[in-house]
């Protein structure tokens, strides 16, 4: 699921396939959403300079990500 030393068995980095499964789904889950951001949000390359305009520019894609995806959920 994650990044593994070469000659580290799968089954020394986890105790069982459960954890196993739980590791790989929650890295691809991590993986998604990074994809999104790159593609729809422009996180693919920064044009702001200093960090402090960084720091802006990836919350602000963040927020508007969270946003698009609240208004996306059925209301209960």
């Amino acid at each position: 699921a994650f990044h593994k030393k070469a000659g580290l068995r799968i089954e020394d980095m986890v105790r069982g396939n459960w954890v196993h499964r739980k590791r790989r789904n929650f890295r691809a889950g991590i993986e998604a959403g990074i994809s999104c951001l790159k593609r729809a949000y422009g996180l693919a390359r920064c044009t702001w300079r200093g960090l402090d305009h960084f720091k802006t520019y990836v919350w602000s894609s963040v927020v508007a990500y969270n946003v698009v995806l609240f208004t996306r959920l059925k209301p209960t």
